[in-house]
């Protein structure tokens, strides 16, 4: 007998004796897999991690062309390269992983349909929300892994990044100097060279130093070296001058020298950072300290957490979407070539409705439940469409068999 089909007596025998013959009721909610469906489940996880791992890959080599400047002409390591755009990953996975579920799942039922493989299991007595459980399963651990992503993950390893990347800008200032181009070290420093050596010697030198109000100063160097000491970014200069405007008198001062040492670093060596709303923690989201952040900042925050919270059922949406452009109708060459393109438009717009909602929810708390209705609903939608002809048509079935049973 297959799995998970209840069996019935045959017509005639027994008390079923006289009874119409009524179609086989499927086990839908058996907690053991079939072989087929773990034949399925097994297709989906493979494409699923196969596909999610190419655009992630894809997206990181894209956004790690912002940070190669590090490594090409700047003297950081590839090593440090490595580990800074690594940690943005998880990312890139948990925003990818919705549209991947939803890529996958049309494309392996889509592709089940077209082999007739759909159609052999509806002959073998397989019912819509029973093959439709493979790809529900596959929705459901990509729903979960968003939401350890959103909620745990990503929080961290973003926080790591900004921590890490204002360390590299702010502690090794020195590396981000490139020749022939004015190079803003900090809010109050900018330092431009002309040219520099293959040892690293600089050429034509100007810094202009602000960090001191009232005392701004330019200062002009032939030639100069970078270095790290105790920590700290330096430039040591030579042959050079250094020109003030006294803010007094209004005269200009020019002292020359031969040797100078000039620290890259900010005057109050800001060694902390004020984290932002996507570093934080779900509990710091939802209970801010307001004595860091102001009032516009909570509200950023409350959205912040809601979205974590939300967009991970995309997944389940998305994935509910595909099932019903393979699945939904019957089968014909018009409808399979339409029913996957009305599929890609409905996800391209819950994903704009979803955006459009939390920006109108930013401005206006009381829209946030919205959000949760953009991430869910069509999900739900997508369910009643594919399942509830199935479900009334058992509901039928056993009204007509308890009607008819003496």
């Amino acid at each position: 007998m297959h799995e998970g089909i209840t069996p019935f007596a045959p017509a005639g025998t027994g008390v079923d004796r006289g009874m119409p013959a009524v179609r086989p009721v499927p086990d839908r909610l058996a907690p053991r897999l079939s072989i087929l469906d773990s034949y399925m489940l097994r297709q989906l996880l493979l494409a699923l991690v196969a596909t999610t791992g190419a655009l992630v890959t894809l997206i990181w080599l894209t956004q790690s062309l912002h940070f190669v400047s590090l490594v090409v002409g700047r003297g950081l390591s590839l090593r440090v390269f490595l580990e800074l755009t690594s940690l943005l990953i998880p990312s890139f996975i948990a925003v990818i992983l919705p549209i991947t579920t939803f890529v996958v799942v049309q494309f392996i039922y889509q592709r089940l349909g077209t082999d007739r493989e759909l159609t052999v299991m509806q002959a073998a007595g397989l019912s819509p929300a029973m093959m439709a459980r493979p790809g529900l399963a596959c929705a459901a651990i990509a729903t979960a892994a968003c939401l350890v992503l959103n909620v745990w993950i990503v929080p961290v390893s973003y926080h790591a990044f900004r921590q890490y990347e204002f360390q590299i800008r702010n502690r090794m200032a020195a590396f981000l100097v490139q020749d022939g181009v004015f190079t803003q070290v900090s809010d109050n420093m900018t330092v431009y060279i002309r040219a520099r050596d293959k040892d690293g010697t600089l050429h034509g030198i100007m810094v202009e130093d602000d960090r001191t109000p009232g005392a701004e100063a330019t200062i002009l160097a032939e030639e100069g070296n970078l270095v790290i000491m105790n920590d700290q970014p330096r430039v040591v200069l030579f042959n050079g001058s250094r020109q003030e405007i006294d803010s007094h008198t209004g005269r200009l001062n020019v002292l020359t020298f031969t040797r100078n040492t000039i620290d890259l670093s900010s005057p109050h060596s800001a060694h902390t950072r004020l984290p932002d709303a996507n570093e934080l923690p779900i509990s710091q989201l939802l209970h801010p300290d307001m004595r860091l952040y102001s009032r516009r900042d909570e509200s950023k925050m409350f959205i912040e957490a809601w979205r974590r919270l939300s967009t991970p059922f995309c997944a389940f949406s998305f994935a509910m979407i595909g099932l019903v452009g393979a699945m939904g109708g019957s089968y014909s060459r018009q409808a399979s070539i339409l029913r996957p393109v009305l599929a890609i438009l409905t996800v391209v717009a819950v994903q704009a409705l979803t955006l459009l909602v939390q920006n109108l929810a930013s401005r206006n708390l009381q829209l946030m439940p919205l959000m949760w209705v953009c991430t869910i609903g069509p999900g739900v939608i997508c369910a009643v469409i594919l399942f509830w002809p199935e479900l009334r048509a058992d509901r039928e079935a056993r009204a007509v068999a308890g009607g008819t049973r003496p």
